[in-house]
């Protein structure tokens, strides 16, 4: 019986955790992965599920991981993580690199804004105008981080021949 998921996938959904943690741990030195304009080059990683959609599970992970060190606590953990595997799983299913770089944009974008607007101000009556700066900020920010080195990334792996001998979907 072959396995929904071989090994293969397992090893390059890990790799893909510790390299997404890693990358966010050296964004959280340099105090660029929590705040509303969040630069983590890690980021640039959420294309991958577009050639390999294990990796979809291995951003998630890597994101819990990351998430830990998050000042917004377990709601981030939570709703941060999701936000990251459901990009992931959205990327998977996506038919060219630049609607790849689309989900997580989008997902953070609301997600990530509202767990952010959360911590400022509660559900209280600020909360709609928090979430509206921070859609503007986490939004901008991801997109840069997606359709710049994301991009750059997927076309890469493409032309090097490393994700077809990864046994990518190319």
């Amino acid at each position: 019986m072959k396995s929904k998921f071989p090994v293969r996938g397992l090893a390059i959904a890990g790799v893909t955790a510790a390299m997404y943690a890693a990358l966010s741990y050296v964004a959280y030195t340099l105090n660029l992965a929590f705040a509303p304009v969040q630069l983590r080059l890690s980021e640039a990683l959420t294309l991958l599920p577009f050639l390999f959609p294990e990796t979809a599970w291995g951003l998630f992970v890597g994101c819990i991981l990351t998430n830990l060190l998050s000042q917004y606590g377990v709601v981030d953990i939570v709703f941060g993580s999701l936000a990251t595997l459901a990009a992931g799983l959205w990327t998977a299913r996506c038919k060219n690199k630049w609607t790849a770089a689309i989900p997580p944009v989008v997902c953070n974008g609301l997600i990530v804004s509202a767990v952010i607007a959360y911590a400022q101000s509660g559900f209280g009556p600020a909360f709609i105008s928090a979430w509206g700066v921070n859609i503007l900020t986490v939004t901008l920010s991801e997109a840069v981080l997606c359709f710049i080195p994301g991009v750059l990334l997927v076309t890469a792996l493409q032309k090097s021949g490393a994700a077809g001998r990864l046994g990518a979907n190319v």
